[in-house]
């Protein structure tokens, strides 16, 4: 997904001069095509992610669409104060893009492990927060982030994760897409674990449980429309997400569910727990290790159903 979104931030900056990209001396490899083309709209601040967001308010306040870029949790967690207090305080046009979302930096331990930024980053007021779940909601949240007044985070995987959605697909900003339709439970996932979810739900159809794909690629503002249903048409949901389950998609959801009206539903949060991980190994490890497999997924989304 990485490089579709460069791909797509070029092309969107070809159109509209405003853009404007400034990198934390990484992705060497991917930002050479936009540098090349707009070297008077790139800049690299070195190793200085606060600063980097400092610049990026103050181009953005005189009128820039400013995409940051760095890898991990140092666009994110590093500079968290001046996220909050430069680009959010002043609805500023700063687009915050992390690439490893989750484990995809595993070896690398815990400072890279990016595994809370969903929740602290979707508590700032004025935040829009995206994780997109294949290219073509990466491409189509780049899109949408430029139209979008105000702070963003876009977070990506590491890896280039396969095509989930049909050609054709549109990506459409704060709303679910329905991958795959059911009537005995829903599967509601973010971020790049969208494929795995898509080999989960295929599996439960073949043992003969018609489950519901939701991907839910914005978290803020999220589609309470489609959870609400969700809840009238099945009596699990169930939210998957490479991610702490406090304060992510699955509270997100919860959150929702526990303040509606309508009818209760079984419902489970399956992600990260709220700890440091003492393994070291890489993303696919560290997914096994903490229970998101396919096979440990089916596990206890088969032992959800036994209660409903």
């Amino acid at each position: 997904m990485k490089t579709t979104f460069f791909h797509a931030l070029l092309e969107e900056a070809e159109k509209d001069e405003r853009i404007f990209l400034v990198v934390g001396d990484i992705g060497f490899g991917a930002i050479e095509p936009f540098r090349e083309r707009f070297p008077d709209r790139f800049l690299n601040v070195g190793v200085a992610e606060q600063n980097m967001i400092g610049i990026a308010t103050g181009l953005a306040l005189s009128g820039k669409i400013v995409f940051v870029y760095s890898i991990s949790n140092f666009p994110t967690l590093r500079c968290l104060e001046q996220i909050r207090n430069d680009a959010c305080y002043h609805k500023a046009n700063v687009k915050v893009v992390a690439v490893g979302g989750g484990f995809s930096y595993g070896a690398l331990g815990p400072s890279h492990h990016v595994t809370e930024d969903i929740s602290i980053l979707r508590s700032l007021p004025n935040m829009t927060v995206v994780a997109p779940g294949d290219p073509l909601e990466a491409e189509g949240a780049t899109k949408a982030l430029i139209q979008q007044e105000g702070a963003c985070y876009l977070r990506l995987p590491r890896a280039e994760e396969p095509q989930v959605h049909p050609d054709g697909f549109q990506f459409e900003l704060g709303k679910a897409a329905q991958v795959q339709d059911g009537e005995d439970l829903t599967l509601i996932s973010t971020g790049a674990v969208l494929a795995l979810a898509a080999e989960v739900t295929q599996a439960l159809k073949e043992s003969g449980v018609k489950a519901r794909l939701l991907s839910m690629p914005t978290v803020k503002p999220i589609d309470e429309e489609a959870i609400l249903k969700a809840a009238s048409d099945t009596p699990a949901i169930v939210t998957l997400e490479e991610h702490s389950i406090i304060g992510g998609l699955g509270s997100a959801v919860s959150e929702i569910l526990a303040e509606s009206s309508g009818k209760k539903v079984a419902f489970q949060r399956l992600g990260l727990p709220s700890e440091f991980s003492s393994k070291v190994g890489d993303q696919d490890y560290l997914k096994e290790h903490y229970g998101l497999s396919k096979d440990k997924i089916l596990e206890s989304i088969k032992g959800l159903l036994k209660l409903v």
